[in-house]
């Protein structure tokens, strides 16, 4: 190959340079962009002086090797005939070198050539790498794009179960005068192993159960893909604290490999607990009791117990998780609940037996209810429960419950993209054990949006629907209101309603809430948000929807996002005020 160099241009200047001991050097490239220009200043040596002391005879000699450093720099890139002038100056207390590139044309494959055996290129992951490297043909030639390319075809060869793989031809030839290159690249694919025994080393749970955690089958095919599931379903599960899976690659035998689990169970029993507050509850303490694991089946325990200003709460859940792939659990729980509301108060206790698992991508709830217990609805404050126009009400229901919940988000703790969407049905069947038949259907709905940088759009949605019998006798989980932190803010929680003929609020059968909010941070941990919310609880059709509008400050804390929230009733007559709302929780 013939190179170009002007070597007057690196000679002339020499007779007028000061004898100065030392200066640093600013390097200029032009006629290429990047990569290529990114490349050759990489590989020119003269950048290493940009904050270093280098002498005059050392910037010569660098700046006479700079034409060779520039061609050896852009050959990984398929040019083969590069050149590079340029001047040598001194400006300042620095030198100032100027190189203007020539790439010229560079060379093209031509053709590629990929020769595997083949069971091994029938192999979908296998098929796609060698597709990959057959798509460098008509393109520039390029050392790294090749060099991935042919390891993306080993890789794939090992992590498909070829694990004796041998690359055997691998040789690119560069025809410059015609600027033309052919890839030729060759494996012996060797015997496709197959998954042998899971064994499962340390572990607090019998074999058996730990199998169903298993994505494959002794027999399947090996595939890095399912170890990986392996680990991360193990990861998952929070009943260790190490998991290390390990194929034995090396005691592999007739194409069979085994697979060590290695792991250490996790903490036992976890205690939680501490003081909150929320404007719907008021102060509180809560305190809890997990078991993380029963017995040797992997069950479940968990308690808490809640008392606040406004709830007193105690609830049990036992869970059996069927581990695989749908991520089943069976799950039986009592819960008593004592809660008083601007509206209502009640107490209650709810025994629940159901079913939950992945399904179609969403989280499906089947199971069934029993609520039984006392209330009060339509009461003011600090009544006593003998006041005139308070509904007084005891019932006892029994009622099959299915729920579809499905949420997706860019990030646990801030969401600035991202929703959620979760249906619930119930129903009683007749008056089966049940002092009422009712069926009722309730949908939430929300939707993030980040825009303009630091800022959020949120909107949120609540309908709801009970058709019953006797309306009367259903408690008040069971009736919608609206007004509080999760519904129409400005307004007390479950203040806003339907009203008897005495004008107390007894809560409706239907609901209707929409909410928008945008929000702008500051900082990244603090920011304001602004918000409209509209809607009601109604009966038939008699719909007047609510209005509450105001301003909160943003706190992405370290336990979580709070927001304290002022609110007040828009163009109500019958209320007016502030009301304050507190909220610490996730997005989603």
């Amino acid at each position: 190959m013939r190179r170009t160099r002007r070597h007057g241009l690196l000679l002339l200047p020499w007779f007028f340079l000061p004898a100065l001991a030392h200066a640093g050097v600013t390097l200029v490239v032009d006629g290429v962009d990047e990569p290529l220009k990114g490349a050759v200043v990489s590989g020119v040596e003269l950048s290493q002086y940009a904050s270093r002391d280098i002498s005059a005879a050392q910037a010569r000699r660098l700046y006479e090797k700079a034409p060779d450093q520039v061609q050896a720099a852009l050959r990984p890139y398929g040019y083969y005939e590069a050149t590079a002038e340029g001047d040598l100056k001194q400006v300042g207390g620095n030198w100032q070198v100027t190189l203007h590139v020539k790439p010229g044309s560079p060379v093209v494959v031509s053709s590629v050539t990929v020769d595997i055996d083949k069971e091994a290129a029938a192999v979908p992951g296998v098929r796609r790498a060698i597709r990959a490297a057959e798509a460098l043909k008509d393109k520039p030639l390029n050392d790294g794009q090749y060099d991935a390319s042919r390891d993306a075809i080993s890789a794939a060869l090992t992590a498909t179960g070829f694990l004796d793989a041998k690359l055997t031809v691998h040789r690119v030839e560069v025809n410059r005068s015609e600027k033309k290159a052919t890839v030729s690249l060759a494996w012996t694919a060797g015997q496709r192993y197959r998954f042998g025994k899971v064994n499962f080393r340390n572990a607090q749970f019998r074999d058996k159960f730990l199998d169903r955690y298993v994505p494959f089958k002794s027999g399947d095919y090996f595939a890095q893909d399912n170890l990986l599931l392996l680990q991360q379903s193990l990861n998952g599960a929070d009943y260790f604290s190490v998991v290390n899976v390990m194929p034995d690659i090396d005691e592999a035998k007739n194409g069979i490999v085994d697979v060590d689990v290695e792991l250490a169970p996790a903490k036992r029993t976890i205690y939680t607990g501490g003081p909150f507050f929320g404007t719907d509850t008021g102060a509180g303490v809560r305190g809890g009791i997990e078991k993380r694991w029963v017995n040797d089946r992997g069950h479940k325990w968990k308690n808490e117990l809640v008392v606040a200003q406004n709830l007193q709460t105690l609830s049990t859940l036992y869970q059996i998780p069927m581990p695989g792939s749908n991520q089943r659990s069976f799950n039986f729980g009592a819960n008593y609940r004592d809660a008083n509301t601007a509206t209502s108060q009640s107490r209650t206790l709810q025994l629940v037996a159901n079913e939950t698992r992945l399904w179609h991508g969403w989280t499906r709830t089947i199971g069934v209810n029993v609520l039984s217990g006392t209330f009060t609805v339509g009461k003011r404050g600090g009544e006593p429960d003998n006041t005139f126009g308070i509904e007084h009400g005891r019932s006892t229901l029994l009622y099959p419950e299915v729920s579809l919940s499905r949420k997706s988000g860019d990030n646990p703790t801030f969401v600035r993209k991202g929703w959620s969407l979760s249906i619930v049905g119930r129903s009683t069947v007749g008056s089966l054990l049940s002092d009422a038949r009712f069926s009722e259907v309730v949908a939430n709905a929300k939707w993030i949006q980040s825009f303009w940088g630091r800022n959020r759009l949120i909107l949120r949605g609540t309908a709801g629907k009970t058709w019953t019998n006797d309306f009367s006798d259903l408690p008040p989980q069971l009736r919608f209101f609206a007004g509080g932190d999760q519904s129409v803010r400005g307004y007390g929680f479950e203040s806003i309603g339907p009203r008897n003929q005495y004008d107390r609020v007894i809560g409706g059968d239907s609901l209707l809430v929409a909410s928008t909010e945008v929000e702008h941070y500051f900082t990244r941990n603090w920011g304001m948000a602004a918000f409209v919310d509209a809607g009601n609880a109604f009966s038939g059709t008699n719909y007047s929807p609510r209005i509450g509008a105001g301003l909160g400050v943003r706190w992405l804390s370290p336990v979580g996002m709070v927001r304290v929230d002022v609110g007040v009733p828009v163009h109500d007559k019958n209320e007016h005020g502030v009301q304050l709302h507190v909220v610490i929780g996730p997005d989603l």
